[in-house]
């Protein structure tokens, strides 16, 4: 039968039994472990108690002081054979040095985690895959390659603009994703899919210019019943609950600003691009647009491109219809690409050239992106207009009135730059499937990316509403997707006999449903009357420094051994018990922690969470996930021989070890 298990006591290479209190009872000089002294360091080899003995009053004399550890390990002894068992919750430190038994590399160790924290980001980004991830890639790659021949880079507000205006469905918007060399615009074959402003940087030769997509430009001389037949604007989806005086009149007033939107990006630009479709032919509306240029923008530089002619025969005589416009066409198909080189050698012909180009600084290599996302009709869109302090983009009850994700530069209150993107609201996946409109599934398509190429995300819930389960599962996206994040409560004027404990049990009530978020800040706000509204950037700028934030491994380990030292993993029903050799820090954003194991398997989840909650107690973290990942060390090459020579040790025939002993 087994022995039973042995502690040793290890100080700097004196090792004492149990039987020491026995000794010290013995000597009346009671004998007891400061609680401070639960640091463990690497064991020394065990030493017989009469060579202890003499060293005992040097031992008992250091035990004030604070610049020692103890480690706790077991020893087995079974049928004559002595198997050493690891030690439980003991953290190596290379620093302790003096191990014998064990020997850990931090080099070798820093470089295994960061392999650990690769080899989990390429299996995490395969589960999240979504369908157009390549094009994203091949998007991201080619703009790189382009801003790598641009020597200095400007800031977007100072870049000379370039607006594409027409009416609807004549292909704006494919348009647009050819020059900014990306997929940024939704491109359906459908009128009125773009409603908002979207901005892109293109790049031609020596020039750098900014690209503005627009919604369709409406004719004031249509019925508003045909106009919203060609807009294909719904009065009954997304309209619950909503008056129907007002849903009259947020449907009237959807093309004006529409066209609104239209007019301020003709206005700040210095270059439109009148696109027609060379297809379906001149039309009426097309004369009107030409009009209504040519009277309020004549000092502006005019290009009328003539769209869907891929063919460069027929696209000739495609354009020779367009003449009677006064302007010069030219044909070019957004699809293909054809004649969109001389298209963007005439934009770049009306441009002016900044001056002083040395004296802009180098674009920031990092701007962090804030992505506002939630339920349809939630107040996302209020909540943007109300940071930047513009109608930037349309705000109406309707529901799903933003489609395409927008993106806008914002400066904080302490000269920070931000990236905001504005997305459209996210419906559960069934009903947007049963709903049928491929425009929808791929608005939501959009606020997921936004969602994926963002650095903090505001979750927006309706304070009346309050959670939701689809609140819940953009939650789970959210944390999945290692984003920091921070809820707001909009609308918070609209709950009514507010106290001071109103606040209190909201959030004990969203703590208790959006549990995956427990560790988000919340922020309550009316963004319709703009009140609270900066708090929204004060916290997402905290959020941000929070998830950037990266700890030395030394705090990183001090943390650790107070955990252990408070609570040692569970040991298994075959009386084994988890061991950690190792950990650091292996990246930020988020911020990732590798723990190097003897076996990761012997860590339960209820461990990994108590281990988390530690870190969160103990270095902060505030808003942001964090992840812990446990690898199994690899053994060097020392311990594998040490381990083979045990081997052969264990080989040995008990008569003959009985021989060796006498």
């Amino acid at each position: 039968m087994a022995a039973p298990t042995t502690e040793l006591l290890c100080y700097r290479g004196i090792t004492t039994s149990p039987n020491l209190s026995r000794t010290l009872s013995l000597l009346s000089s009671p004998f007891q472990i400061p609680k401070s002294l639960s640091s463990p360091i690497p064991r020394a080899p065990p030493l017989s108690l009469h060579t202890c003995l003499p060293s005992l009053p040097r031992f008992l004399s250091r035990l004030s002081t604070k610049d020692f550890n103890i480690s706790i390990t077991d020893d087995q002894e079974e049928d004559g054979e002595e198997e050493e068992e690891e030690e439980v919750g003991e953290l190596v430190d290379e620093s302790d040095g003096g191990d014998d038994l064990l020997t850990v590399d931090a080099d070798d160790l820093e470089e295994d985690a960061r392999y650990v924290v690769q080899e989990f980001s390429s299996t995490l980004s395969s589960q999240l895959r979504i369908e157009d991830e390549k094009d994203d890639q091949e998007e991201v790659s080619r703009k790189q390659r382009r801003q790598k021949s641009t020597v200095k880079s400007i800031p977007d507000h100072l870049l000379p603009r370039v607006a594409i205006v027409g009416r609807p469905n004549v292909g704006k918007s494919a348009l647009f994703n050819r020059l900014v060399s990306g997929n940024n615009a939704i491109v359906v074959d459908e009128p009125g899919v773009t409603r908002d402003r979207l901005y892109g940087r293109s790049f031609w030769g020596d020039h750098e210019f900014m690209v503005v997509d627009t919604g369709g430009v409406l004719t004031v001389s249509k019925s508003q019943a045909s106009v919203m037949e060609e807009l294909a604007i719904s009065t009954t989806i997304g309209m619950d609950g909503i008056p129907l005086a007002s849903r009259e009149a947020a449907v009237a007033r959807m093309p004006s600003m529409i066209e609104k939107q239209a007019t301020a990006a003709v206005e700040e630009s210095s270059v439109i691009i009148f696109l027609v479709d060379g297809k379906a032919g001149l039309t009426a509306a097309d004369e009107e647009i030409s009009d209504w240029l040519r009277k309020n923008y004549s000092d502006k530089y005019i290009i009328l491109a003539v769209n869907k002619c891929e063919s460069p025969r027929k696209g000739i005589m495609q354009a020779s219809e367009f003449w009677s416009l006064g302007f010069s066409p030219l044909p070019i198909s957004a699809i293909s690409g054809t004649g969109t080189g001389e298209l963007l050698d005439l934009v770049c012909s009306g441009l002016k050239n900044i001056e002083d180009p040395e004296d802009f600084a180098e674009q920031e290599d990092y701007v962090p992106a804030i992505a506002i996302v939630g339920r349809p009709n939630v107040g996302k869109s209020s909540i943007l207009n109300a940071l930047v302090g513009e109608d930037r983009t349309i705000v109406s009850p309707v529901s799903g009135t933003t489609r395409d994700a927008i993106d806008i530069e914002f400066i904080g209150p302490d000269g920070q730059k931000f990236q905001l993107i504005d997305t459209a609201g996210i419906r559960r996946r069934a009903v947007v499937a049963s709903s049928g409109s491929m425009t929808e599934a791929l608005s939501v398509n959009r606020a997921f990316r936004a969602i994926r190429r963002s650095d903090v995300v505001a979750l927006v819930i309706e304070a009346l509403a309050c959670i939701t389960e689809q609140d819940c599962k953009i939650a789970e996206r959210i944390e999945r997707e290692g984003k920091g994040c921070l809820i707001v409560v909009n609308k918070w004027d609209t709950i009514p006999n507010k106290n001071q404990q109103t606040a209190t049990y909201y959030e004990q009530d969203v703590r208790e449903k959006l549990r995956v978020l427990g560790w988000a800040p919340i922020v309550y706000s009316t963004a319709i009357a703009g009140q609270s509204v900066d708090k929204i950037i004060v916290a997402a700028s905290t959020v941000e420094k929070e998830r950037s934030r990266r700890l030395s491994t030394s705090v990183v380990n001090q943390v650790v051994q107070e955990a252990l030292a408070f609570k040692s993993p569970p040991r298994t029903r075959g009386g084994k018990r988890g061991r950690i050799y190792y950990c650091t820090q292996a990246a930020i954003r988020p911020p990732t922690f590798v723990f190097f194991v003897n076996d990761a398997k012997l860590f339960p989840e209820t461990y990994r969470r108590y281990m988390e909650k530690q870190l969160r107690s103990d270095a902060g973290f505030l808003g942001t996930p964090i992840r812990l990942l446990w690898s199994n060390r690899r053994k060097t090459e020392k311990e594998e021989g040490q381990a083979a020579t045990r081997t052969q040790a264990n080989l040995v025939p008990r008569d003959r070890k009985l021989e060796l002993a006498t």
